[in-house]
């Protein structure tokens, strides 16, 4: 939850939701996913990683009803973590780019891994491996031990500190490329 005094009700739906930022629910991650049960547009069940208890949550904190899951979002399944069978990854690099939570290191042309205890289970790393080398296993018993807040919580410190880097990175870019017109410009004014 924020770490301001009146979190919004964006904010509160946000914090009930898993943070896998899986995408399953239609919406581009959990707190878009909350911006639109917010707004109206989307329905408390319409997130399969949640299933019924988050539904649950979501009715109590709405005042509304609870309803099943809504299976054209897909089926709540137990908790699993991606797997990467080292024999055959090829260092590809396009599971670490697709993880929310950067629970996948490795190196270009080395093999990867999934650090499991920060892996949310989003199987979004399978879909972009060319070798198929990810797969789903149950979770640990330490990650499924830990309550359902706290994994979300973890995730989505996670997913920030992702967001944040993204952010970072993509301002020092703009940085590079500034620099560098500004170099090529200042070249050609002086051979002017």
């Amino acid at each position: 939850m924020p770490m301001f005094e009146n979190p919004t009700l964006i904010d509160r739906i946000n914090a009930l939701l898993p943070q896998t930022q899986c995408g399953q629910c239609s919406f581009q991650g959990c707190r878009p996913y909350a911006e639109a049960i917010a707004s109206g547009v989307a329905d408390i069940n319409q997130c399969p990683p949640g299933g019924d208890e988050g539904i649950r949550d979501l009715a109590d904190l709405l005042g509304v009803s609870p309803k099943p899951l809504n299976t054209e979002f897909g089926l709540h399944k137990p908790p699993s973590v991606a797997f990467i069978i080292e024999e055959d990854c090829i260092g590809c690099v396009k599971c670490i780019a697709d993880c929310p939570v950067d629970a996948i290191v490795g190196a270009a042309k080395l093999m990867h891994t999934v650090i499991a205890s920060e892996c949310t289970g989003c199987e979004l790393c399978i879909a972009p491996c060319p070798v198929d080398c990810i797969i789903m296993q149950a979770a640990p018993p330490n990650n499924a031990e830990k309550t359902r807040a706290q994994k979300s919580a973890q995730a989505k410190r996670r997913y920030d500190a992702r967001c944040s880097r993204k952010e970072q990175e993509e301002a020092e870019k703009a940085e590079r490329v500034k620099k560098k017109k500004q170099a090529f410009l200042k070249m050609q004014a002086a051979k002017k």
